[in-house]
This record gives structure tokens, C-alpha cells and sequence, in this order.
């Protein structure tokens, strides 16, 4: 299975866009936001540059993980609409050429779940082996669960019968048993519904945890001879009902080193994930902004695998709905990032990540937050934004765990901050308050500001679809003084593009020496109005104020391309 026609990798050059759909839009007064409110704002995301929205789970669900616990994955949770509601959303998105894919969650279910209460109700139904369970007593594995803290461990004991069954997040998300052929279908079936409804892909969470046959017990029955047997199956299943002229996309959260991340797009062949969240990158990127120093950034960034295939993609972050995490990095790193960031241990969460959004861990310095999202889009690869970070949303500390990022959108200076018109306490969460309230921080009053964060963030949209370089491009990391930049060049198809970012409030002067075939040329600057000219020797000089950032396109003579 493999993919011959470039122009189906609309992925590879997408602005991705997350939306909560609790906390978006309310379209009918009962605190809790909708389809119908986000399909009144698809227009404000296409002027955004947004090209593919990513929706979090909207499933029935008792919403004890955020939605992400799902007792019906076929379902509309009815607080948000309904089927029709959603096949709307999905017309108007596609009417302005946005493509929509939703969260598929294929470690676990809700406990509500009928198939796990089937699982429960004997050990002889079919559907016990939908889950698993052991009849020994487990040994400890508090230090295995996801949520330290709210759960002392992944077994937990059902009274009923008297057995345990495995969950790596909370005990009320038992984890599915994917060695099981049946399961594996119902996935596909669920896979195979939304595509019919015309999502454009799936975000699939918990990829390392789905696969970890270790501790699944009758594996062997299944006749399951390798774990990543089952992403390609997923992704061969999402080629063959793929519709239309575009190929879905399937992009896997995998919290995990380069070199493991590798097997998960399937090696050379790229068989399995066409796109994965890059991690390393993201956690190594805040490292960087901590000591003002891009050394560590660019190691990562030279550490990614070089020997992809053509179909397949990284997707970069600053921020998502959960903690940022920083469990790849070491003890000492970690604890250097959260001191900085995080000096507050109610800023943290289970000792491993922050629970803060970005222009906060930035005391709103508007220079630095700018220069922050520039790296993001100029990153190799594909930048996805959380819903809010466009206007610079803040978090609410006083809501507990991850949810202290996912509060109301803030449209307007009105109630609530535009997000409903039912009383504040009939929200689905709380607007914040403080200097990143909605009477500071709104959509409205950023549209009138031309020098507002959210016309930054379109400026950078719009000119990243302009670059293939970015999407499509080979990285070479350039060699200069100062370490407080980061200095990189994009090269794809005969264009080349040279990218620097100032980590540091001090002015600098970067010289680089270019490639022979250089010389003559201009860096012509795409966000400003200047280049800079390269000499006989290949060399050139780039002036950088204080968390300044520059884009600068290759022009050699006689190139007619407009810039």
C-alpha cells in the first residue's frame, strides 16, 4: 500500500486547528458550546488560515477524562447536537476548503460502555475478551498510571467478578483488548462510519498504549503475531475507503524518543501513521525558551529521523488540550523548565508537565509570544494550534488538573466573554479571570488591533502555505556565533528558504556562510519589507532585534518567482 500522488498529501502543509467543543461556541443559551456554534465560526477560522480542523471527542460520554472516556463511539453526546448537526459542520468546512478530522480512541472506552458492561456481566460472554482481565493479584504499578495521584496503579478489582481489569489512565477508562480480533473490527467499523458522514482523518490518542501487548493476556489465542501489525491495518482500512480526490489522514499521539517514534510511521515503508506530534521537539523547544538558549531545540531537530517516507509527517506544537508534558527530557531539565515556567505547584501537574497555557509561562511579553508561534510555523513539518492561542489566551488555575487550559473561548468583552448567554454558573467551565480575562484578552478586540497576536498568527498561516519548503522540505541546521538562535534552511524542489529566531531579549548580528551556488543571490525577507545580500564568499549578515525572527527566501538572478 502506497501512495503515488503527491498532491493527496494535503497534510503535509496543513494549519491544523484543535477545538474543544464544550468551551467554543454556545449557540442556544445552556452554558455548554456546540456544532452549531463552531459552524458559525468556520469563517473566522478560515480567515485565520486555519485548513483542517481537529475536533476532540464529541461522543456520548460521562466525561470523567474530558470525553475522551467514550460509552458510545457511533454517538452525538446530545448536549452538542446532532448527526445532522455535525454532517453540516463538516459541508461548511469543506465548503471553505477545511478539511475536519475527529479523535479516535482505540486504548480504551468508558466504563458505561456496553460492551464493557457485557464484560462485566460474566466471564463467559464473548465480550470479556474485549477487555483484559487476570485472576491473579497484580503487583504494584502505581508508578505506571497516567494520573498519579487519582489512581494507585492500572488494575483495578471488580467485586463483581472477582477478577481485575486493566486501565493505564483512570479505572473508569478500562483499556480495550486490541489483540482481539473483534475489537479490531468494531474500530474499523467505527473508522468506516465517520469517513461515510466525510471526516478527512482521525487524531488517535494513546497510539503506544493500544499496541502494548505485554500485558495483555491471551494474545497468543489471537493468533497476534506483532503489535504493529494493527496500525497497518488501520491505515490500509483508511486508504481503501478513503473518497474524493484527497487521502485521509491518520495523526497518532505518540509521546515517545525519535528513534521509537520511528516504527510507528511504519520505517521506509510508511505503512502505519502518516503523521505523529513530535514530542521531542516540543519539550526540548521549551527547554530552549527557559535558558534563552537554542542549542537544545536544534539538537532535537537534527535528531529526527532522516529516513521517512514521502507520506509521512511530523506535527508540530507549543501547546495542546493537556499538561505539557516534559517526561523526555531529564530529571535536572525537567526541573529547570518547571522552575521557570512553573514556579507555583499549582501550576504543575503529577510532577511531570505544566498545566499553563503559553503567553502565561511568558508574563505576556508580546515580542517573545510572537516570536515563539514564528518558530512554530517555521518549523519541518505541519503547526497545530489549540483553540484561544490565537488571541493569547490564558489558563484558569482554579479548575483542576488539565482542564486549568480548556476554558470558554473568549469572543467579546460581553458576558462570559462571548462564549454563552446562560448565567456564569450554568457554564461548562469557568471564564477566566485577571489580566488574560475576556475584558483584556478577546477575538473582537484583536480583529480591530492590526498588530495583535491573532493577525501575527494569519500573517504566518497564510505565508506557510506559500512555503512548500516548510511542509515538504529537507533541514539543515547553520552554523553560527550565537546561541541564542536558531538558525535553519528549508530546501525542497530547487527553493530554499533561511529561518532565524532570537531566543533572547538582546539585539544581535548573525553572520552565516552560505552554500557556492549562493553567491549572488538575496534573502528576500517575506514578513518585512528587506533582504539581505549575499557576497562573493557566500557570506551574509542578518540583524536580529530582541526575540526578533526572520523569513528569508532564497531570490537567485534571473529568478522570476514574486515573493
Amino acid at each position: 500500500m502506497r501512495i503515488t500522488d503527491t498532491a493527496d498529501l494535503w497534510y503535509k502543509n496543513a494549519v491544523i486547528y484543535c477545538v474543544d467543543l464544550e468551551t467554543y461556541l454556545d449557540s442556544d443559551g445552556d452554558g455548554i458550546g456546540d456544532l452549531p456554534g463552531l459552524t458559525q465560526r468556520i469563517d473566522y477560522l478560515a480567515d485565520i488560515g486555519v485548513s483542517c480542523l481537529w475536533l476532540m471527542p464529541f461522543y456520548p460520554s460521562p466525561r470523567r477524562d474530558n470525553g475522551y472516556d467514550i460509552s458510545d463511539m457511533f454517538g452525538v453526546d446530545p448536549r452538542y447536537g446532532d448527526h445532522g448537526d455535525f454532517v453540516e459542520l463538516v459541508r461548511v468546512a469543506h465548503d471553505r476548503g477545511i478539511r475536519v478530522i475527529v479523535d479516535l480512541v482505540i486504548n480504551h472506552t468508558s466504563d458505561q460502555h456496553p460492551w464493557f458492561r457485557k464484560s462485566r456481566a460474566s466471564k463467559e460472554t464473548p465480550y470479556r475478551d474485549f477487555y483484559v482481565w487476570r485472576s491473579d493479584t497484580p503487583p504494584d504499578t502505581s508508578e505506571e498510571a497516567m494520573f498519579p495521584g487519582q489512581e494507585d496503579g492500572i488494575w483495578t478489582y471488580d467485586e463483581k467478578t472477582e477478577e481485575w481489569y486493566l486501565h493505564h489512565f483512570l479505572h473508569t477508562q478500562p483499556d480495550l483488548n486490541t489483540a482481539n480480533p473483534q475489537v479490531r473490527e468494531a474500530i474499523t467499523k467505527t473508522m468506516g462510519f465517520w469517513l461515510q458522514l466525510g471526516v478527512d482523518g482521525f487524531r488517535v490518542d494513546a497510539v503506544p498504549f493500544a499496541i502494548n501487548q505485554t500485558t495483555l493476556s491471551g494474545a497468543d489465542e489471537h493468533e497476534f503475531l506483532e503489535p504493529h501489525d494493527y496500525l497497518r491495518t488501520l491505515r490500509a482500512f483508511l486508504q481503501r475507503r478513503s473518497t474524493g480526490t484527497s487521502s485521509a489522514m491518520i495523526l497518532g499521539e505518540v509521546n515517545l524518543p525519535h528513534e521509537e517514534q520511528l516504527a510507528f510511521f511504519g520505517g521506509e515503508d510508511g505503512d502505519e501513521l502518516t503523521m505523529q506530534f513530535d514530542f521531542t521537539v516540543n519539550q526540548k523547544a521549551f527547554l530552549s525558551f527557559a535558558r534563552e538558549d537554542a542549542r537544545p531545540l536544534a539538537e532535537a531537530l537534527s535528531e529526527r529521523p532522516q529516513n521517512l517516507s514521502t507520506e509521512t509527517q511530523y506535527a508540530n506544537f507549543l501547546r495542546n488540550h493537556d499538561e505539557l508534558t516534559l517526561d523526555l527530557l531529564s530529571a535536572e531539565q525537567r526541573d529547570e523548565v518547571l522552575d521557570t515556567f512553573g514556579p507555583e505547584q499549582d501550576m504543575r501537574f503529577a510532577g511531570r508537565g505544566l498545566r499553563r497555557r503559553l503567553p502565561a509561562m511568558f508574563d505576556g511579553d508580546p515580542r517573545r509570544i510572537k516570536m515563539a508561534y514564528s518558530l512554530l510555523f517555521a518549523l519541518p513539518g505541519t503547526p497545530v494550534l489549540f483553540y484561544g492561542e490565537e488571541i493569547g489566551m490564558g489558563e484558569n488555575l482554579e479548575v483542576p488538573g488539565r482542564e486549568a487550559v480548556r476554558t470558554p473561548m473568549q469572543w467579546s468583552r460581553d458576558k462570559n466573554g462571548g462564549f454563552s448567554s446562560a448565567r456564569p454558573s450554568k457554564l461548562a467551565r469557568k471564564v477566566v479571570e485577571g489580566p488574560f480575562g475576556p475584558e483584556h484578552v478577546n477575538a473582537a478586540q484583536a480583529r480591530r488591533d492590526p498588530d495583535s497576536l491573532l493577525h501575527h498568527i494569519g500573517r504566518l498561516a497564510r505565508r506557510y502555505r506559500d512555503c512548500p519548503e516548510l511542509g515538504w522540505g529537507e533541514l539543515r541546521i547553520l552554523e553560527q556565533p550565537h546561541q541564542e538562535v536558531l538558525a535553519h534552511r528549508m530546501t525542497s524542489g530547487g527553493q530554499s528558504m533561511v529561518l532565524l529566531h532570537n531566543l533572547s531579549p538582546k539585539s544581535l548580528v548573525v553572520p552565516l556562510r552560505l552554500d557556492e551556488q549562493d553567491q549572488g543571490s538575496e534573502l528576500i525577507d517575506l514578513l518585512q519589507d528587506g533582504s539581505c545580500g549575499i557576497d562573493a564568499q557566500q557570506h551574509t549578515e542578518v540583524t536580529l532585534e530582541g526575540y526578533g525572527y526572520r523569513w528569508l527566501r532564497m531570490k537567485r538572478p534571473g529568478d522570476p518567482r514574486l515573493l
